[in-house]
């Protein structure tokens, strides 16, 4: 006879992830930053990054490529930047999911870039190297990092990244950690993962502002915490702006008056005044005045003393451009900065003093400093990776809910865009809307998706198209097509069309080629607030032609079909206003084209009631009463 009492009841998990019931799967926060990368993992229950063997927590973004196909990474590739600064790469995430275009005109730069279309590449001594690939390598030493910590495999990871990252870059950032072997989670927005840190640790409620300046990128989000609960109310920023352009700003300073025009530095030498930079910048956190002294390789000296007050005059107009997305998404959240319960700083470049006082001088009170700018992100991401891998504990049961930061919508007709998830729209979602066909007889339709805040195409970024063919043969305006947009929590996109009488159904996983340029994000909401007006107008304009063709094409058809019905008097009269409907769409007043589409409409009312009355008795005859 079986002895139950002696049997154990089977585990039951999903494949790859099972685990001794005493036993925690090994997740990890990964902070991959422009400047500095941090891996964070929850041991014993509480959050906290991952040192190296020598005890540092900061790992340098840095890579350096060998003809023998062998990398050396962070702090040794660090080290050797200045000698072999041609296959060493820095700064990749500011890279990654660009063009060339995008990064036209960036003088600092000592790399020799790959010419071709979609993401920029670099050529290296093992080859050419797209920004993804050294961003795996990056990801792949912190991998090894905490499995050498952890004393086991990963089960996942949560991989931060600027809030402001478009849809590319998010997916340049996960096919990055495909190559480095770790199964992404989550992509988390990084103020998010800030405000789930700080939250946290420190049992915060209200309404928190993240301001998160590091070196390739700056988010701004607002968030309000309530009792387990992260809300991102409204974010902003801008992906192309960080501690990099402040170094950017004193290397020209450096060069001013030096370099005679037509001068190119060497790679090395780029190198090497861009190092002397940050490091005066960095130096300046403490001191009044840095010098940079260097040497170029054709002898020639830099010796300059930088002072804080010069620096602060130079970093002023970047400053501005942070506290001006301050402002947008106060302004989308509809609060104001008295509102504002704490402001948590987040990145290395936030202890630039002048930075600290911006904000400072900006909210009437002083940033909350009590949590390591460089750290907070990693330790949020480690939060959610834990909670995601399954090791949940008492008060675990806390609830994150992000937002997109652009609008996303279709074009229609006449160039227009209809908007279909707005900026700021909480994510994961899914969102509707039905469109109709424009023409009799319509069997397919295009549909182009696009990114951004204008109201006229041409003025938004164009993420993708496709196609819906199979659609049944009707009227103009009889078929029902839904479009879905759906947004993962990854931010990702991915977009549907359905024929709702035949089920037809067609569509896309979103992936552009390569991200928007320097300018395009910062500029979307801008340009969106600053040509509202404009764009209303435009709007105005285009609906009103598109209107003036579907009614000149419909008068055309009609007296095609029933010109018996018209004396040649009332002919000539509706020929007249038809003529004059054509000469206003063609010009650019949209108030003619309304005043013109009202003349044509009135004109052709008696034509349209005779018409109808036509089409009745047509319909009606050879019945009688009884069979009706």
């Amino acid at each position: 006879m079986t002895d139950f009492d002696s049997m154990g009841l089977m585990q039951i998990a999903e494949p790859g992830m099972s685990a001794a019931p005493h036993e925690e799967r090994l997740a990890v926060g990964i902070d991959l930053g422009t400047t500095n990368s941090l891996v964070a993992s929850v041991i014993n229950g509480a959050a906290e990054v991952i040192p190296d063997e020598m005890g540092r927590s900061l790992f340098p973004s840095v890579v350096r490529f060998f003809p023998d196909g062998s990398v050396h990474t962070g702090w040794e590739a660090l080290a050797e930047q200045t000698s072999d600064p041609l296959n060493t790469v820095s700064s990749a995430k500011r890279l990654i999911g660009r063009g060339l275009k995008d990064i036209a005109g960036n003088v600092t730069l000592p790399y020799r870039f790959a010419d071709g279309d979609g993401m920029v590449r670099l050529v290296t001594a093992a080859g050419v190297k797209s920004p993804v690939e050294v961003s795996a390598e990056v990801l792949k030493a912190l991998k090894a990092r905490a499995e050498a910590r952890l004393g086991g495999e990963l089960v996942g990871a949560v991989i931060t990244v600027p809030a402001y990252f478009d849809d590319a870059q998010r997916q340049a950032t996960k096919d990055a950690a495909k190559l480095a072997g770790l199964n992404v989670l989550r992509l988390l927005n990084e103020p998010t993962a800030a405000a789930l840190a700080y939250g946290l640790d420190n049992g915060a409620e209200g309404l928190y502002l993240i301001y998160d300046l590091g070196g390739g990128t700056f988010d701004v989000s607002l968030l309000e915490l309530t009792r387990g609960v992260f809300e991102v109310l409204a974010t902003g920023g801008n992906s192309a702006l960080g501690g990099d352009d402040f170094d950017h700003r004193v290397v020209c300073w450096a060069l001013e008056g030096f370099a005679a025009d037509g001068d190119v530095l060497s790679a090395q030498d780029k190198r090497r005044l861009t190092q002397a930079a940050k490091t005066a910048r960095e130096a300046l956190t403490d001191s009044e005045e840095a010098l940079i002294d260097l040497t170029l390789a054709d002898g020639r000296k830099i010796h300059k003393t930088l002072t804080r007050t010069e620096f602060n005059a130079m970093a002023c107009p970047l400053i501005k451009k942070t506290t001006d997305a301050v402002a947008q998404v106060l302004k989308d959240a509809k609060k104001t900065a008295a509102d504002i319960k704490g402001v948590v700083l987040v990145g290395g470049a936030t202890r630039m003093p002048c930075v600290r006082d911006a904000v400072a001088d900006y909210f009437g009170r002083a940033p909350l400093s009590d949590i390591d700018p460089d750290k907070v992100v990693a330790v949020g991401a480690s939060m959610q990776a834990n909670k995601l891998a399954g090791n949940t504990a008492s008060g675990d049961d806390w609830l994150l809910l992000d937002v997109t930061p652009l609008s996303l919508g279709l074009e229609t007709m006449g160039g227009l865009v209809e908007k279909v998830i707005p900026r700021n729209a909480a994510i994961p979602t899914a969102m509707a809307q039905d469109f109709t066909t424009f023409k009799d007889g319509q069997t397919a339709m295009a549909i182009h998706v696009v990114q951004g805040e204008r109201e006229v195409v041409d003025a938004c970024r164009s993420l993708a198209r496709f196609e819906l063919r199979g659609i049944p043969p009707m009227a103009a305006g009889a078929a029902r097509i839904r479009v879905t947009f759906q947004i993962d929590a990854d931010g990702l996109l991915s977009v549907s069309a359905r024929e709702q009488t035949t089920g037809v159904e067609s569509s896309v996983r979103v992936k552009p080629s390569y991200g928007l340029s320097d300018d395009d994000i910062i500029h979307m909401l801008q340009d969106g607030n600053a040509a509202a007006k404009a764009d209303m107008a435009e709007r105005e304009l285009r609906e009103n032609r598109v209107e003036a063709d579907r009614l000149i094409e419909s008068t055309d058809s009609a007296l095609a079909e029933d010109a018996d019905l018209l004396s040649d008097a009332e002919r000539a009269a509706i020929e007249v206003a038809e003529a004059s409907l054509r000469k206003a769409a063609a010009g650019s007043d949209a108030a003619a084209i309304k005043k013109e589409l009202d003349h044509l409409t009135q004109v052709t009312g008696e034509f349209a009631a005779r018409r109808m009355d036509r089409s009745i008795r047509r319909a009606l005859a050879g019945q009688n009463i009884n069979t009706i």
